[in-house]
Parts: C-alpha cells; structure tokens; sequence
C-alpha cells in the first residue's frame, strides 16, 4: 500500500465551457490548500475531467491557510484543508457575505517517522509532546542512541502542523500555550519531510499517511487507551490510531452547478475509490 511515488500535481486543461454556480469567470473551477491533499485532489481532478471532457479544473497546494485564505479573498472556488477551518476565517469569510460549507471527503493518519535503522519503534503521545516542545533532545530517553534528536516539522502553513501542534503538542486545546520547540526544522511539505527523515537516522517528523514508503518507519502510537496502535487504513477508520483527522474540502456556502456535480462524484464510490488508490482513507 506504501511505496508508492509520489507526484506533484497542478493540472490546468482549458475548455470552452462555462462552469455554473459558485465557479469562477473563465470556466474553470480553483481548488487551492492543503498539500496533503494536493495530490489526491490531482488524481480525482483528472479522472473527473476524462469521464467529463467538458470540465476544467485547477488544483494547486500551497497549505490548508493558503486554499482558505484564496476562498475567503475569492480567487479559489474551493479550498482543500487538512484541518478544520478556524471561527476567525468563518468570521472573515461572512464579512465578504458568505458562510464557507465543510464537505469531508477522506480521513487520514498522520505517520510520526523514523529511519528505518533507529531502534525505536513506539511512543505515547505525551512522549511525543515532550519531543516536539524541545523538552526531551536525546533519543537515549526514550531507547534509542546517544544521538541529539533532529525534529522536522511541516510550515506554519500547514494544516498538518496546526493539528499536529493542537492534538499532540496541546493535547487538544486549541489555545494550549505549548509550542514547537525553536529548533524545529520547518519544510514545505510532507514529501521533504519523509526525504529528509530516509537520509538522516537522528531525525524524526510526521507526514500524511499516503507519503509512507519503505524509506521511513512509523512509530506505534499509544494514546488514552494505553494501546500503540500503528497507522493504517484499518486504524484510521476503526479511530484506535490516536492521530486521525478529516480531509476537507470548503466551499463558499452551498455547492451548486459543476461544483456540486464535481463534489458528489468525489463521494460516490468511483470518487473514493481513487481515495483507497492514493493511500487515504474513504469516508464511505
């Protein structure tokens, strides 16, 4: 399931026709955010777009607060997020006269990874919390060498490193005073983050549970329950891996015309067949 290259996807197909609804002038429908989801989104961008040569659709990444902030300033259509949107952009949002729509269209898990030779294999989530706060620097705590620990961490950006930051670091409050630890190194998407951790043994980072490949290990995670409970597909869905999220898609209010066409074909099972085919995790 793991192993798969990863690409990079911005597709852009002109067409003549213009789109109905809530997309924008030209006839082609933007959908900006989130990274973790960049790729999915390219995947069913092009499958819809040969079922439907008549369509256009634009998907780009830049980070859950880019596609966001591009919905609320209206130069997206849609926004892909790996995080809830926040009450201030609802609220920023309704002061350019509309409510944004919160459409779930997969679930993931988010991987902590390690080499694959460092020898530690499982952590709490409060251990965790003490890595990435900088309050514990030395794998020899927790089993490992006596190697300083390299922590990668997602942009500030990212919705994955906002939800990585509230659920772990905050233990789930939202205005927690917890931080990440100022030596952090902050990289621009998950792909960099599991290249960095494949060539480097002290470094330990989190990306989406798609990214995986033989490259890293992923750690067992023992939440409340006391359990380490590796991420998988079955994990996530069953939510006994204590580092679950959903994957967002927001638009601004109602779906209608090929918007809403486009995002009912994302939930059908053709739709979310191509969210098992990406490593994801189908909502339905």
């Amino acid at each position: 399931m793991f192993g798969k290259v990863k690409r990079t996807i911005a597709l852009t197909v002109m067409s003549s026709l213009v789109l109905a609804g809530s997309a924008m002038a030209g006839g082609m429908i933007q959908i900006k955010g989130s990274d973790t989801i960049v790729n999915l989104g390219g995947a069913w961008a092009e499958a819809y777009m040969k079922k439907h040569p008549e369509a256009n659709i634009a998907v780009t990444g830049g980070g859950s607060g880019t596609g966001i902030a591009a919905l609320i300033n209206g130069t997206a259509d849609v926004a892909n997020s790996s995080r809830s949107i926040k009450a201030k952009e609802i609220a920023q949002a309704k002061d350019r006269g509309f409510t944004p729509v919160q459409h779930t269209v997969a679930l993931d898990g988010i991987a902590v990874i390690v080499h694959p030779r460092n020898p530690v294999s499982k952590l709490t989530m409060a251990q965790l919390a003490d890595i990435f706060t900088g309050r514990k620097t030395n794998w020899k705590d927790f089993g490992g060498p006596n190697k300083k620990i390299v922590l990668l961490s997602r942009d500030r950006n990212s919705g994955t490193h906002v939800f990585f930051l509230e659920h772990v670091l905050r233990k789930g409050n939202e205005k927690g005073p917890e931080e990440y630890a100022d030596s952090a190194l902050l990289l621009p998407s998950n792909q960099a983050i599991a290249n960095e951790v494949a060539g480097n043994l002290s470094a330990i980072g989190y990306i989406g549970l798609g990214y995986m490949s033989k490259k890293q290990k992923a750690l067992a995670v023992a939440g409340e329950s006391g359990k380490y409970i590796r991420p998988s597909v079955a994990s996530v869905k069953n939510a006994t891996y204590p580092i679950s999220r959903g994957l967002y898609m927001y638009t601004p209010g109602a779906p209608k015309g090929e918007v809403k066409q486009y995002l009912n074909w994302i939930l059908s099972a053709e739709g979310q067949k191509i969210v098992a085919k990406e490593d994801f995790v189908t909502v339905k």
